[in-house]
């Protein structure tokens, strides 16, 4: 069983819908990794994360994309790059990241309810 936590704790976490403006690869990184930038709208704007989804992604294939990311934790310095935001996946059977995204078009930058 996992540790529970109070629902105003979980309230706190601000996971958000982004689209996905460019991805490139990030050799400095340890394990594959892409760098993102994705757009959350006006309110947050455009944020910067390193994401390790190579196995299922490509770049190309990535940009446009939507994904759900916490875009409220403080910024990480994964090598040369500041993350800004924690992009969302769960792991396969191998471990490999698989994306959390809508189901359908969502505006960038709703609020996961």
């Amino acid at each position: 069983m996992t540790d529970q936590i109070a629902f105003d704790d979980f309230l706190k976490v601000d996971i958000r819908v982004g689209r996905i403006l460019q991805a490139d690869l990030f050799p400095e990184a340890r394990k594959p990794a892409y760098k993102l930038l994705i757009d959350f709208g006006p309110d947050i704007g455009q944020r910067k994360s390193s994401a390790q989804i190579t196995v299922h992604y490509n770049p190309e294939a990535l940009v446009g994309r939507l994904v759900m990311a916490v875009v409220n934790f403080p910024p990480r310095q994964i090598g040369p790059m500041r993350s800004e935001v924690l992009v969302l996946g769960v792991a396969d059977p191998e471990g490999a990241v698989i994306l959390l995204a809508p189901n359908f078009d969502a505006p960038v930058g709703a609020r996961m309810h």
